[in-house]
């Protein structure tokens, strides 16, 4: 088999993983939560119009959350060239291209090689790209870290749940120790990568596979000078527009938040706006984490925790098939439009390689500079 075959695989077994967990996990929840009592309540409530008013708007408010990420991807381009054009369609055409590595690989980070190959398709430099990439990645950052002790205050007195607050620790620990040493790149560079590549030659030395240890080193060393040079970039020449990403960014996630209490309302539920943005700020923090393929399994079982605190024992009943609807638009509809659109620009599902970009961005060190 060669490495090309080997490649293809590990793809298609990371699409089933990823599938399967998240299939499991609901039908276990469905299991544990239906009853004849919900039976009973979606004879009543499935076919009526509100029912369909609300979930069409949930999945409204998930197209309009890949429009402004597609616009957020427009701006921050344009800051670091402004002889690109990149339309807000085609923006809005490489988010959703995106979501489907996103949704098989760990952290969701398998979208933003994607997103640095097809910006620099569109004429961006493997340098500028990935710069566009990492400032999103940083907005990100200090947004969730901002509503991260909102997320607290709401839910302070109301997880119980042990399992969700070891996780939320540890997803909290991680993420600080990621914003420090953002923000220790870029005020020393130097510094920071020397320690890094430190760390990683000794932990490479554990390995067998020196070759590839090599490559982690180097991309390491390459992903400190890229996020440094970006940044300087953002902080001094591109202000203004990294301000209105800022504010696209919040708009961004407030409108994604707005799917679970869609979905509520649709259930004949109360729509928890508040607690239900706060749920969601708090699940992002888990999410992240590097656990499964597309953290399938593990954003079920923090819905469930989560909402399942919310709806109380009067409604757990519809617990299950609230968490089924929200992963139905915000996973599986991802991954369906994605596969579709990376089949559109790639002629395939599962034979793209992330080599193809490693190619590309192993020029940044030359080309980062020169954005």
């Amino acid at each position: 088999m060669t490495n090309q075959q080997k490649k293809i695989t590990k793809t298609k077994i990371s699409i089933l993983v990823s599938i399967a967990l998240s299939l499991s996990i609901i039908i276990l929840i469905l299991y544990f939560t239906i009853d004849a009592e919900t039976i009973q309540y979606l004879s009543q409530t499935s076919f009526r119009y509100e029912f369909f008013l609300f979930f069409g708007l949930a999945i409204l408010f998930n197209i309009f959350y890949w429009i402004i990420w597609g616009a957020r991807l427009k701006v921050l381009s344009k800051a670091i060239d402004s002889t690109v054009k990149v339309s807000l369609w085609e923006a809005t055409k490489i988010v959703i291209a995106n979501q489907f590595l996103a949704g098989i690989t760990p952290s969701v980070a398998g979208g933003e090689p994607v997103r640095i190959y097809l910006l620099n398709k569109d004429g961006l430099s493997p340098g500028g790209a990935t710069a566009t990439v990492l400032g999103e990645r940083l907005i990100d950052a200090i947004f969730i870290l901002v509503l991260v002790p909102f997320g607290f205050f709401v839910f302070k007195d109301r997880i119980d749940v042990k399992l969700i607050s070891y996780g939320l620790t540890i997803g909290i620990i991680v993420f600080i120790t990621g914003i420090l040493l953002f923000a220790l790149a870029l005020k020393y560079p130097k510094k920071t990568k020397g320690l890094l590549l430190r760390i990683s030659e000794r932990l490479s030395r554990l390995s067998k596979k020196k070759e590839r240890s090599s490559k982690i080193v180097n991309r390491i060393g390459h992903e400190i000078d890229n996020f440094h040079d970006s940044m300087v970039l953002f902080l001094t020449k591109g202000k203004k527009s990294f301000l209105a990403a800022g504010g696209l960014t919040v708009l961004m996630w407030s409108t994604g938040f707005m799917i679970p209490s869609m979905i509520l309302l649709g259930l004949g539920l109360p729509p928890y706006f508040v607690e239900s943005y706060a749920a969601q700020a708090l699940l992002l923090i888990i999410v992240m984490l590097p656990t499964t393929p597309g953290s399938s399994g593990v954003t079920e079982l923090g819905m469930a925790a989560l909402y399942g605190v919310l709806l109380g024992a009067s409604h757990q009943y519809l617990l299950g098939v609230f968490v089924l609807l929200f992963r139905f638009i915000t996973y599986h509809m991802n991954m369906i439009c994605g596969a579709i659109f990376q089949y559109r620009i790639f002629k395939s599902f599962t034979s793209f390689s992330l080599d193809t970009i490693g190619k590309k961005e192993g020029t940044l060190s030359r080309q980062g500079r020169q954005v």
